[in-house]
């Protein structure tokens, strides 16, 4: 009988690869109630011929894969179109962030027969059970679900409440090991020798109108408990000899006591750690509280910046409380505790003049130059504005107007300009010019050069001393355009920029 299920990660990116959260959620839901194999793309040489021989032996009747925007779709439309192709029988279920937000132009393909919209613990198993049984009628009532119904129409099911983190099955390691060895995923980054990958926690509580997940969690936030954290780490330390942890949460420190009690928890165990959170939250935080984590080993936190300017942050629906002063003086904070703050900024928001959009621009670049001054070991991302589809905000509102649309076919979302759009690196909306995106670049170019990223740990030394040298002058002055030398040096050191490759690692 065709009943064992496929459970697919697409390549993410080329290099070291952390360990695939997102599958093992899947089969976390399933474990032990039904046969499934994962597939990695990352570490597979061909996973299409790997999926394809898996179905040839008449064992398979489901094709599960997650769709992150961006690198993922190069592998995960190609194979599942070649599937479908191939196997019409077989059910393909999508799930991701990607399969969330365009569930339109997934649905419309004619090969993704069912989306989880959302956390799947209980969707997924649940959309096998009506299947099994042949009856399709009751798909209506299973929550986190996209499909269509007998009428053809696209239905997208209520939304299903965070669940307890604690009380989800474990995630199943063993038998990822099976197929690829979990030691092989653990790599070599800035913080330590062995990193582990980790996910600790479900949605974030605000609503900005550029982020992707917000139709998704819809503002709802949960998390595992510390001691739950810290049970998985342990678990990792004593069975790989973990030195330091990626939290890879959309928002970490949400919870200041649970963040707090994790760090006590892991005071005594050398392990240092990365999360992701926002400036208005953990600026709540005492001071007690951060030189405590950064005791525990709290080494590094990406923070969404986004810009200085107040009245953009409002365009943004950054919510909150963040503004251009607060930021200064977090970068100030972080300086003092020895915490190195990871901001990300969007540039090349619309306005209502080209001249608006440029001026934005050039603030936002002198902004960031500010935060230099306060404090230098502050790492600076920079993303150009890319919309995500958060329908019925006054944001999304502002771009439609502005002429811009995404793509209406998966074939067009694997074109190589929207792949780069998907990485915010180029956009193709209609308020920014060309001569706007090449100087952001070239700033970010100069930036790169004058202060290279502490998290590739390649850099450093007399590599560090030329490309502070080379790019000193330039950053001074503010002349950043055609920076050949700059992009040189950077060349031939293979420099990674962690927006685009992660954390370097090997």
């Amino acid at each position: 009988m065709k009943n064992k299920i496929i459970i697919f990660n697409p390549r993410s990116a080329n290099s070291k690869h952390r360990i695939p959260n997102s599958i093992l959620q899947v089969g976390a839901s399933i474990q032990g109630k039904r046969e499934y194999i994962f597939v990695d793309g990352n570490l597979e040489k061909d996973p299409q011929q790997k999926i394809i021989s898996l179905c040839e032996s008449g064992e398979y009747g489901y094709f599960c894969s997650t769709v992150m925007p961006g690198p993922q779709l190069r592998q995960a439309i190609p194979i599942t179109q070649e599937l479908k192709k191939l196997f019409p029988e077989i059910t393909t279920i999508w799930g991701g962030y990607f399969a969330s937000n365009q569930y339109q132009v997934c649905m419309d393909s004619g090969v993704v027969d069912y989306i989880i919209n959302g956390p799947g613990d209980v969707a997924f198993p649940s959309l096998l059970d009506e299947l099994e049984k042949g009856i399709t009628t009751d798909l209506g009532a299973i929550k986190n679900l996209i499909f269509r119904n007998e009428k053809g129409e696209i239905i997208k099911t209520a939304k299903e409440p965070l669940l307890d983190q604690d009380a989800l099955p474990d995630l199943p390691y063993t038998h990822l090991n099976q197929y690829y060895p979990v030691k092989n995923y653990l790599a070599k980054t800035f913080m330590g020798n062995t990193t582990l990958s980790y996910h600790s926690s479900m949605g974030c509580p605000f609503t900005c109108s550029f982020c992707g997940i917000v139709p998704i969690f819809n503002a709802a936030w949960k998390g595992k408990s510390a001691e739950g954290m810290y049970k998985d780490v342990k678990y990792f330390k004593d069975k790989y000899g973990i030195d330091a942890i990626e939290f890879h949460d959309n928002n970490f420190f949400t919870s200041k006591k649970r963040v707090v009690e994790f760090s006590k928890l892991i005071m005594d165990d050398n392990i240092k750690y990365w999360g992701e959170g926002r400036i208005d939250t953990i600026n709540r935080y005492s001071d007690e509280d951060l030189q405590l984590m950064k005791k525990a080993g709290c080494t590094m936190i990406f923070l969404g910046a986004e810009t200085g300017n107040d009245e953009v942050l409002k365009q943004m629906n950054k919510g909150g409380t963040q503004s251009g002063k607060m930021i200064k003086e977090f970068a100030a904070r972080m300086k003092r505790v020895g915490i190195i703050p990871e901001m990300s900024f969007v540039l090349g928001m619309p306005a209502e003049t080209e001249e608006q959009v440029y001026k934005q621009i050039l603030w936002d670049i002198n902004f960031i130059k500010e935060i230099k001054e306060i404090n230098p070991d502050t790492e600076i991302i920079i993303y150009l504005y890319s919309p995500t589809p958060t329908e019925g905000s006054d944001l999304y509102q502002q771009i439609i107007e502005a002429g811009f649309s995404f793509p209406s076919t998966l074939e067009e979302w694997i074109s190589p300009s929207w792949e780069n759009f998907d990485l915010r690196k180029n956009p193709l909306t209609p308020w920014l010019k060309p001569y706007m995106i090449d100087t952001i670049q070239n700033f970010e170019t100069v930036l790169n050069g004058k202060y290279p990223t502490v998290s590739d740990f390649r850099i450093t030394g007399y590599k560090k001393s030329i490309l502070h040298i080379a790019s000193n002058w330039r950053y001074k002055t503010g002349f950043y355009k055609l920076p050949y030398e700059i992009k040189a040096l950077h060349k031939i050191w293979k420099y990674r920029q962690p927006e685009i490759e992660g954390f370097y690692s090997e």
